[in-house]
């Protein structure tokens, strides 16, 4: 190897780590600049798909990389607050937007592009600047300077003969749009940037190293490349997010193979058309143009298939968490609602199994904080997520019945309503127990022995109401309320009590500061599952549970 054809390789690898650098640079500046203003673009999804596409091409014109944008689509399907369809149709528009990279950069074929150079430097500058934002606009700039100066290194490496001849011979011995199409898509796989592989490609193409046509083809790969970090993305997610990963790659590879077919039957002619956009006879911008050509096309006619390949891969991937947790379920179906007593009788067993569920996670999280037990996380977690399912089963269950209940049924099943988010609530307190438990044991923190003795005060009264609220609902007998009246108003003066003698250790050193907040809110936390442990109790004299109500 000669020298100057190592000088080359050199700066064909240095100009290649400024381009990706530059790209990165530009993405990061850009995404500091918008701030949250880029999540605001997503609260605006709609069940229109064009809407919905239409934001994700705005986005992604903002982070300048389609992987950005659906990455922040599938955390959204994932948190549950955007669906799936609404996430594909995002998707979809991201694809047309991160093709502003390529056309961006094919402005390097132009006499002026030497100026953009300028905005590293000026770029440069702003960085030493304090203001965050004017730094984050110079992050921008620097990036956008580097990306024009690593394609012009790349071009000037592909100078040298030996290199260009080597290139030459080498994508001319794989001459076949299939095989060129699989390169495409094996090193956007790699790279996990479609847009930086269709930069590479441009800066092949204007240095002579790459046929146009065996560009096209590439970059065709490219597009379908880059949805395999979606699918990596979305391996450690929930099953929406899985779901949404694999529908975005099926429709992106069908798309591909329509397009790929129609180029190896139609090359010469579609390459005659992207090259009307040639100026002063450089090939690049029209390598770019078809990326954006081939985009603007396709991604609306996937729009109709959304919702069917959504239906297909709901039956095909089977939510295994789902399943898991449908096994809380003991004693409602639908096939229920046909019988409108029967069924009023099985709610009130889901009811009352959900409600045995709370205590038990009450009693883990109670000793796990106070107690300090070992007790088995998952457990703790498993049986939240069963009270969650079982509150939003029973939920959906009571709004079919009611809509065949008898009028007096009615009363009846507005009470359920409000004893389900009574349990539900107590089923959060004792997770947060767990969570602040598990804080505290990283902080090496716990409670005083006295303050111990304060807490066990209340649960001692707090675990008698959860035996005697039960037996009320399930028994219908008024007898115990005004008993479970008197606990709840016992936890009142007790928890203002402890407040006061929290502080009073605090003075004589018997108790640290620190614990202060741990204390307060756990105290605060006890005398709330009372209050819901009472309205319980009520709620079979008044729907709403609220004692003061009743006569």
């Amino acid at each position: 190897m000669n020298g100057e054809l190592f000088k080359s390789i050199v700066y064909l690898f240095v100009g290649l780590s400024l381009l990706l650098f530059g790209m990165r640079l530009m993405s990061i500046g850009l995404k500091k600049v918008m701030g949250s203003g880029i999540k605001k673009f997503f609260n605006k999804t709609r069940n229109n798909p064009l809407v919905s596409m239409g934001i994700g091409i705005l986005v992604t014109l903002v982070v300048r990389t389609s992987d950005a944008t659906n990455a922040m689509v599938i955390g959204f399907v994932n948190s549950g607050a955007m669906s799936v369809y609404q996430g594909i149709s995002v998707m979809l528009g991201a694809y047309i937007g991160t093709t502003s990279t390529g056309v961006l950069a094919s402005f390097s074929s132009f006499q002026f592009s030497s100026f953009f150079l300028l905005f590293s430097f000026i770029g440069t500058i702003l960085l030493f600047i304090k203001n965050d934002k004017v730094k984050s606009i110079g992050e921008f700039l620097t990036g956008f300077g580097l990306l024009f100066f690593g394609l012009d290194v790349m071009k000037d490496a592909f100078l040298n003969s030996d290199l260009t001849s080597f290139c030459q011979n080498m994508f001319a011995g794989i001459d076949y749009g299939i095989v060129l199409f699989l390169i495409g898509v094996l090193v956007t796989a790699v790279i996990q940037s479609s847009s930086a592989v269709t930069v590479i490609v441009l800066a092949m193409v204007g240095g002579g190293a790459l046929g146009f046509s065996s560009g096209l083809y590439i970059v065709l790969g490219a597009t379908l490349g880059t949805v395999t970090t979606e699918l990596l993305m979305s391996s450690g997610g929930n099953v929406q997010g899985k779901r949404i990963a694999v529908i975005a790659f099926t429709l992106r590879a069908l798309a591909s193979i329509v397009a790929l077919t129609l180029l190896m039957i139609f090359e010469s002619q579609i390459s005659s058309f992207v090259r009307i956009f040639a100026i002063n006879g450089s090939d690049e911008l029209p390598v770019a143009m078809f990326v954006v050509i081939y985009n603007v096309i396709f991604m609306p006619l996937l729009i109709p298939l959304i919702k069917p390949f959504t239906k297909l891969f709901n039956k095909l991937i089977k939510d295994k968490e789902k399943d898991e947790l449908s096994k809380a379920i003991h004693f409602i179906d639908d096939k229920l609602l046909v019988s409108p007593p029967l069924a009023m009788m099985q709610v009130k067993k889901e009811i009352l199994n959900m409600f045995d569920l709370a205590y038990e996670n009450y009693l883990h999280g109670y000793r796990k904080i106070v107690l300090k037990e070992n007790t088995n996380d998952k457990i703790i977690v498993a049986s939240e997520d069963k009270i969650d399912y079982l509150n939003a089963r029973i939920t959906d269950f009571l709004i079919k019945l009611s809509s065949k209940a008898e009028p007096k049924e009615e009363k009846v099943i507005g009470a359920y309503f409000h004893v389900i988010n009574d349990i539900e609530r107590i089923g959060d307190h004792s997770y947060n127990f767990y969570e602040t438990a598990v804080k505290m044991k990283g902080e090496d923190m716990s409670f005083s022995p006295l303050a111990v003795v304060d807490l066990s005060q209340i649960n001692d009264i707090v675990e008698p109401m959860f035996a005697l609220a039960r037996n009320i609902f399930d028994s219908e007998n008024a007898e115990g309320l005004s008993d479970l009246h008197a606990y709840e108003d016992k936890t009142d003066e007790l928890k203002t009590r402890f407040f006061s003698n929290h502080y009073e250790r605090i003075k004589s050193n018997q108790c640290s500061s620190e614990m202060t907040q741990y204390f307060a809110t756990l105290i605060s936390e006890l005398e709330r599952v009372a209050d819901h442990l009472t309205n319980i109790g009520f709620s079979i004299v008044n729907p709403t549970g609220d004692e003061e109500n009743t006569n």
